[in-house]
């Protein structure tokens, strides 16, 4: 093998090598999260209720912080606004017209929660409080007529909410 070419793969395997070094590091972005941090954000909420918080909520209460919160972008019953339809649709997944609402679609109310906490409402996601969390669901529940106005609930008695669809969903991990 001539010089040349042996010089030519010792510099591909030293930039080989040096790539792999600087991969192994990242790219130096951003900064490490502490524990509290991380804590705060570690927000997973399993369909059977594991990982729900401590608090509780009502659809009563939940009326006026969804009045606050979220009639601008869902209308004032949730089936009207900017932004996606939370209530109606019942009977129409199997139609031409299908309507998906939180009432019509999703398999269980405990990922209602989960979605609200995580990501509404839409202009600081993630700034309702757990109790807040709680009641709103309760009031998307209640339009949806899953749950009654005086309904409370909280991380014993979300997961017993049976939503509508629920038995349209075929989860690859067991839900226990």
């Amino acid at each position: 093998m001539s010089t040349c070419r042996v010089v030519a793969y010792l510099a591909l395997l030293v930039a080989y090598t040096a790539a792999q070094a600087a991969s192994d590091t990242g790219p130096g972005l951003g900064q490490a999260l502490s524990e509290e941090e991380a804590a705060a954000i570690s927000l997973t909420i399993t369909p059977d209720g594991g990982g729900l918080p401590e608090g509780s909520g009502s659809a009563r209460a939940g009326e006026s912080i969804y009045r606050a919160r979220c009639l601008a972008c869902h209308g004032s019953v949730g089936t009207q606004g900017i932004n996606d339809r939370l209530a109606g649709g019942h009977g129409t997944l199997t139609s031409a017209r299908l309507v998906k609402t939180v009432g019509s679609y999703w398999p269980y109310a405990t990922t209602v929660f989960d979605y609200v906490r995580r990501a509404m409402p839409y202009d600081s996601p993630g700034s309702l409080s757990d109790d807040e969390t709680y009641a709103v669901t309760a009031y998307v529940l209640f339009l949806n007529d899953i749950v009654g106005r005086d309904a409370i609930l909280n991380a014993s008695t979300l997961p017993g909410v049976t939503m509508p669809n629920a038995g349209n969903f075929v989860w690859a991990v067991p839900v226990r």
